[in-house]
């Protein structure tokens, strides 16, 4: 069975972070290990409380899991701090799964700052140049590259942008374009886009860990980059469509959506 570890926060409410992670690896069929970054107190209208995990128990936690169980694939999420990426770059350094997805989790939805300069610097240090892919969306890509980004032209730029800088192949996502569920990968050699319907839903909560998630256990399942970001698309997709409709605010995805024949697991 493949194996893939999650790097993350936890969300109590279960949309997003460590516990949609998991839920989409077993979706996937893979076996899903967790490393849980920070713990939050959350629901669909927001966040109450966040609580970070020491960087030393963090470490620890991938330790743990790697020294007994490898793995094929690992997704990074929501790390809060320039310490927790140098504990989390450190405790990666020499495994050797080639599958490093990371989401960089560094401005909300509503164009907040999710991360102070310093832990945006050790990330571009030490973990992009690690990674096999990188998912950044269009506030974020702004912010690393310092570009206008507002079509479909200007994500290319910015792809090859972020390339350059740091050699990893980039995944930049256009939902912000607000005209079309585009997203745009530069694989060091090739462009690749992807267009869904654009779908308008409350329930999107979650939606970058899930993409994420989906990629990392697609890699684990040895599809190339390309089918990877294809079957991941697809599924989210779906899982937007048939979401459960729960909570008074931004909703989560139906993770139990079959991410082959899109039908009901």
């Amino acid at each position: 069975m493949k194996v893939v570890l999650t790097i993350a926060g936890s969300d109590c409410s279960g949309g997003a972070g460590i516990q949609a992670d998991l839920k989409t690896m077993c979706a996937h069929g893979v076996y899903g290990m967790s490393a849980i970054t920070a713990l939050t107190a959350q629901n669909t209208l927001g966040v109450k409380e966040i609580i970070k995990t020491p960087p030393e128990f963090l470490a620890r936690q991938i330790e743990m899991c790697l020294s007994d169980i490898p793995c094929d694939a690992v997704k990074i999420g929501m790390l809060s701090s320039a310490d927790q990426v140098l504990s989390v770059a450190k405790a990666l350094k020499g495994q050797t799964s080639p599958n490093i997805v990371l989401d960089p989790v560094m401005v909300s939805s509503s164009g907040t700052r999710l991360m102070d300069e310093e832990t945006i610097e050790a990330l571009e240090a030490v973990l992009f140049p690690m990674c096999r892919l990188i998912t950044p969306n269009i506030p974020e890509a702004k912010e690393l590259t310092d570009m206008d980004i507002n079509d479909s032209e200007d994500m290319k730029k910015a792809c090859l942008a972020l390339y350059e800088a740091y050699g990893a192949p980039i995944l930049l996502k256009g939902g912000h374009l607000q005209t079309s569920a585009l997203d745009i990968l530069f694989d060091g050699d090739s462009f690749f886009t992807y267009e869904e319907e654009m779908l308008t839903s409350n329930n999107t909560h979650g939606t970058g860990c899930t993409l994420s998630s989906a990629i990392a256990s697609n890699l684990a399942l040895g599809h190339s980059l390309n089918d990877s970001v294809k079957r991941a698309k697809a599924y989210i997709t779906d899982a937007i469509k048939m979401a459960p409709g729960l909570g008074h605010g931004s909703g989560p995805l139906n993770h139990c959506v079959d991410p082959i024949d899109t039908k009901l697991l």
